[in-house]
């Protein structure tokens, strides 16, 4: 059964792997097309219905570009659609949610201190929120409230907030910035799906049929694209903050997450001023570097809150505790470990728990089985740098401790 920890492993990095790459596919296309857009050239010697051009050089070629609001008089056969990275990007990540928070809802998702709910019950908060989200929005963005582009905009950054705050108290930290994450790309890549793509489709449809096309798709498209091109930073922090305890894991963290889409707004703010040829907004990246000062503050201003401690062991952890290793087990994390996975790491320069896993009871230990066993046992991964000089021998107590366990084994 031990096989089984090690090939899912290797699915989830296979998984993430075509989620970054795909990922990367989707961003880079559309900030280039967003600068793209930004910095076209109008003048009098462009062909009949061209809105602008740009000339660009890349890898030792010159590309000549422009655009047509609507269409050039002939369209061409060969049209390009950049649709497929925006739907496998949001497929991968949804897989990912499905075989890390999912499958580990014990570990990565419920904390009883914050709401103690089964794993289905979890499950299901977390499928209802992120489709109710797109729902939601999609029915502010087409009600005549998102008629004014800028009220819509304030509205949905407050919309934001409150969802941050309501992740919070649902999820472990680590899964409520991995949820408002989920939350807000599940918006940019539905407005690809239902919205940016069928609209386009519908005016191609209208210029191949000889009709003057509607100039409200046009419209209702380029308002979706651009909360898609303001998203995109935070929703990149939300994504990498599972790896840093100190923005997922503090008292303030709905506070930071909030934090972090503002800081989005004045990033993207400057680059498109910039590609727009509009002048050079330098007060955005003192407004973001104000902001990132206030977020390291909160992340370490007040202690972390932890509430009691949960001692209960389910029905997965107890063969951990209960095999006749464990005893040594416990004192090898403790002596190799803890200095850093603690509450209060007592290793130089580490202020928080790396991951938020920390190794102080019985419980911590078995939740954190796998990952003890795939990091630090068929593994050299932990610690990094063997810099508590856990032995060749310890490993072995590890990989013969998880895999006896797993195998309903109790003999060391």
């Amino acid at each position: 059964m031990y096989e089984y920890a090690i090939a899912w492993d290797w699915l989830t990095f296979a998984v993430r792997w075509l989620h970054v790459i795909t990922a990367i596919a989707w961003i880079g296309s559309s900030f280039y097309f967003v600068a793209l857009d930004l910095g076209l050239k109008k003048h009098p010697a462009l062909p009949p219905g061209a809105y602008g051009e740009e000339w660009q050089v890349h890898g030792g070629g010159f590309y000549h570009i422009q655009k047509y609001l609507v269409a050039p008089a002939n369209m061409p056969s060969h049209l390009v659609w950049f649709k497929w990275e925006s739907y496998v990007t949001w497929m991968s990540g949804f897989g990912m949610l499905c075989l890390v928070y999912y499958a580990g809802a014990d570990l990565y998702m419920i904390d009883p201190a914050v709401l103690d709910v089964s794993k289905p019950v979890a499950i299901a908060i977390s499928l209802a929120s992120i489709a109710g989200g797109w729902i939601m929005y999609d029915l502010i963005c087409k009600s005549p409230f998102g008629n004014d582009n800028t009220r819509l905009m304030v509205a949905l950054y407050f919309i934001l907030v409150a969802v941050a705050w309501g992740y919070t108290h649902l999820f472990t930290g680590r899964a409520a910035f991995l949820h408002l994450g989920a939350f807000t790309a599940t918006i940019m890549s539905a407005n690809v799906f239902f919205i940016i793509i069928p609209n386009q489709k519908i005016v191609v449809a209208d210029l191949i049929a000889d009709r003057k096309p509607d100039p409200k798709y046009g419209r209702i498209a380029k308002q979706r694209s651009t909360h898609n091109n303001y998203l995109t930073l935070p929703v990149l922090f939300l994504m990498l903050s599972n790896h840093y305890p100190l923005a997922f894991g503090t008292q303030f963290n709905w506070i930071i997450a909030s934090l972090v889409f503002l800081m989005g707004v004045t990033i993207r703010h400057w680059f498109n001023t910039r590609h727009a040829d509009a002048g050079k907004p330098t007060w955005t990246w003192i407004v973001t570097v104000i902001l990132f000062i206030a977020i390291m503050w909160l992340s370490t201003v007040p202690k972390i809150l932890t509430g009691e401690p949960v001692t209960k062991l389910s029905a997965i952890q107890q063969p951990f505790v209960e095999a006749q290793a464990f005893p040594k087990v416990r004192d090898t994390i403790m002596g190799r470990c803890s200095m850093c996975h603690a509450k209060e790491p007592s290793w130089e320069g580490i202020i928080a728990p790396p991951k938020g896993v920390v190794f102080e009871t019985d419980r911590d230990i078995a939740a954190h089985a796998r990952e003890i066993y795939l990091q630090a046992g068929r593994s050299h991964a932990m610690p990094p740098a063997n810099a508590s000089h856990i032995t060749d021998e310890e490993r072995r107590l590890l990989v013969s401790w998880y895999e006896n366990a797993v195998n309903g084994e109790k003999t060391q």
